[in-house]
């Protein structure tokens, strides 16, 4: 009897099961399911960060209907990057110098802005503008890194400041431009600064206190230690003992993370060193581990699970911080959990998520410096002849990379995933004289070279030179199912919905609609301000809407295109039927050269510019070409000049981002450097300069055109 009873209750238990598991939702859970369906609460929507939206009122059908439902000037005129979170019916975004704004999702009426109070001298140690990605919001608090690195939460209702903690040593050149993350009760943050020498590291922060829980180190300190964990044993095998260790080695966790709460796995990418000069950096050799890595951890702990090296060895600034998407895919006739990741070298990986395991790597642009990844070794082949170890070369992709950080999106519906893809070169100079110093460009190439190399023609090279594409990636088979090509060298981040759509910033200020599954556009709107940041989608009252924020800037936005217009930053929103004007861009006003004639020693003019690109060029650009974003020193007024020093050395302008060299440059260097730009802006415009108003709209010039 009691064998049937037994047996009857584990019938029942089992019946009991399969109830719950089949029955349909209740009115509560279906209710929480819909809201979640209908906001965007993480920065890629859900914790795989596939940046897809499920909501599907806006199709292909009726996208032709979208009009603007609602803008909102951000008051900034610098690049914006973030995507913006919706919960609960409130929108929050960043905009530049960390500012946060808080509004209504269906209205654009603001509830509150915090400003973190950056000091405008911090810009100094940005490599790609004053950007920040966005906020993560959990529990009722907005939680915000600041370009100055400190990790900030807030009342999500009123935006007061609830704790602050400083994640990065204020004096070094750190800064933080990537999104927190929210992972079991924690608050993920990384930071930036390769470029001027600092050491990478990701850490993990008590929701509730601000209290530091955990910080995983992405290179070692020193070759013998004592090492902060484990795992640093293992990286520093893979560093020569005369590597350059005051410079830090680099290795910053400035973007893309991803979690598996299945696995209990929360990944990171790591990004590039601090001195892209391999030889000089890690005098013979070694992989450099964890550069260019993408790591699993616990993020319990922050102990290592595994890891996979995109690109051992780095030396051509190719990070692996970019966009992480997590998966389930038929390979090989089964089901396989998945990482996918197209970072700036130009290969698509594909890995098991659980194991690390390489599935497939091919290229996603053109590819020159391997000829492919080797699936047993996982290792890419590379080409002797790309190394610029001891001498110059020309790399494909280039140091912007097949991809940056614009995100890219996945659609569980067609398989694909949408790349914002980059097809470019670059070439290297080699230095063999470089040493490091500490706050300067340590790339380790011989950048006044490379000035003099495209010197008149820096306004066309950076204009036109780095077309853009949006392409659909197959990544069972491996390979591309489209493509639009652009003819602007701006790219921008990818939503993908349930209603088979693609959504993308476009040339001359658009935001355009593609059909997911051929690459056709459906529909655009020219609100006048170009879009780099990426799209939303999200619903009110059973209305769906598209958002985004506009602003051009960045790296890409300050250099590598012209801007006409005064780029005033928008919150951008459209639905079916939207009715609102759509906001006119308002030109830049015309400048003149102010710059003094007088004579300039060619010796002092050659001094200046090496200065210069050490230290002014991540600002001021190329030959001192500017986009309009930053100021163009060609055009400017003649008490700069009169207060040149005061600037340069007396810090008189901090207060707007410009900050004092007199810790790096003397009054004669900074005359030097005077000099140069004088000679810059009296040059007078060849072929290439009269060209950029044509080309800045149209693809890459034919070399022909250069060689003439």
């Amino acid at each position: 009897m009691r064998t049937v009873r037994t047996g009857l209750l584990l019938l029942e238990t089992f019946a009991l099961i399969v109830f719950l598991l089949t029955a349909p939702l209740s009115a509560e859970q279906g209710s929480a399911t819909r809201q979640q369906e209908s906001e965007w609460p993480l920065h890629g929507r859900t914790q795989d960060e596939q940046r897809f939206s499920p909501l599907a009122s806006i199709h292909r059908r009726n996208v032709p209907q979208l009009g603007l439902a609602w803008s909102l000037p951000t008051g900034t005129t610098r690049g914006l990057e973030a995507t913006p979170i919706v919960v609960d019916g409130v929108m929050y975004v960043t905009t530049t110098w960390s500012r946060v704004i808080a509004l209504d999702a269906a209205t654009g009426a603001e509830h509150w802005r915090y400003d973190p109070k950056v000091p405008g001298w911090k810009a100094r140690h940005g490599c790609c503008d004053v950007v920040n990605r966005g906020v993560a919001v959990s529990k009722g608090r907005v939680y915000l890194g600041t370009f100055d690195g400190r990790l900030v939460a807030l009342s999500a209702k009123t935006g007061e400041p609830i704790w602050e903690v400083r994640t990065t040593p204020l004096d070094q050149p750190y800064t933080i431009t990537g999104a927190p993350r929210v992972v079991k009760g924690l608050i993920l943050i990384g930071n930036g600064g390769a470029e001027f020498g600092v050491r990478g590291y990701v850490s993990a922060y008590d929701a509730e206190t601000g209290a530091l829980v955990w910080r995983f180190y992405t290179v070692p300190a020193s070759k013998d230690g004592p090492h902060e964990h484990p795992e640093l044993e293992q990286a520093a095998e893979t560093w020569s003992k005369d590597s350059v260790w005051a410079s830090g080695l680099g290795g910053t966790v400035w973007d893309s993370m991803a979690w598996d709460p299945e696995l209990d796995l929360l990944y990171v990418g790591v990004g590039n060193s601090s001195i892209y000069h391999r030889e000089t950096r890690s005098p013979g050799g070694g992989d450099n581990l964890f550069l260019a890595s993408i790591l699993a951890l616990r993020p319990d702990t922050g102990r290592l699970v595994w890891h996979y090296q995109t690109t051992p060895g780095e030396q051509f600034d190719y990070t692996a911080t970019q966009h992480l998407i997590l998966a389930e895919l038929e390979i090989g006739g089964r089901s396989r959990k998945v990482l996918m990741q197209a970072p700036k070298n130009g290969f698509f990986y594909v890995l098991d998520r659980a194991t690390g395991e390489l599935l497939s790597a091919e290229k996603y642009v053109s590819v020159s410096w391997a000829t492919h990844v080797d699936l047993a070794t996982g290792r890419p082949v590379e080409r002797p002849e790309a190394s610029w170890d001891d001498k110059d070369t020309v790399v494909v992709p280039s140091i912007a990379g097949g991809h940056n950080w614009h995100p890219m999106s996945y659609s569980p519906r067609t398989g694909f995933v949408y790349v914002p893809a980059i097809e470019n070169s670059y070439p290297y100079y080699y230095d063999p004289d470089f040493a490091f110093e500490a706050v300067k460009f340590n790339t380790a190439e011989d950048l006044d070279r490379l000035a003099l190399a495209v010197e008149g023609y820096e306004e066309l090279a950076l204009a036109v030179c780095s077309p853009t594409r949006l392409l659909a990636w197959d990544p069972v088979a491996a390979k591309k199912v489209w493509e639009v090509r652009r003819t602007t060298a701006l790219p921008a981040g990818v939503l993908a919905t349930a209603g088979d759509l693609v959504f993308q910033g476009a040339e001359q200020g658009r935001l355009a609609a593609y059909d997911a599954r051929t690459g056709v556009r459906l529909w655009a709107s020219q609100p006048g301000v170009r879009i780099m940041a990426p799209p939303i989608s999200y619903a009110l009252d059973g209305e769906q809407y598209v958002a985004v924020v506009a602003g051009a800037g960045g790296s890409a936005g300050g250099h590598f295109i012209r801007i006409d217009d005064t780029n005033e930053g928008r919150i951008l929103v459209w639905k079916l039927g939207g009715k609102q004007e759509r906001p006119a861009a308002r030109p830049r006003p015309p400048r003149s050269v102010g710059a003094p004639r007088i004579e300039l020693s060619q010796d002092e003019v050659a001094r200046g510019r090496g200065i210069y690109y050490e230290y002014c060029v991540a600002c001021h650009g190329v030959g001192v070409k500017s986009s309009g974003l930053y100021p163009d020193l060609r055009t400017a007024a003649p008490e700069v000049h009169d207060q040149w020093t005061d600037i340069v050395l007396g810090g008189v302008r901090q207060a707007k981002g410009m900050a004092s060299f007199a810790d790096a440059l003397s009054i004669s260097d900074a005359e030097a450097v005077h000099a140069y730009v004088i000679q810059r802006a009296l040059a007078e415009p060849n072929l290439a300069q009269r060209l950029v108003g044509w080309a800045s709209e149209h693809a890459c010039i034919p070399a022909s055109w250069l060689a003439d």
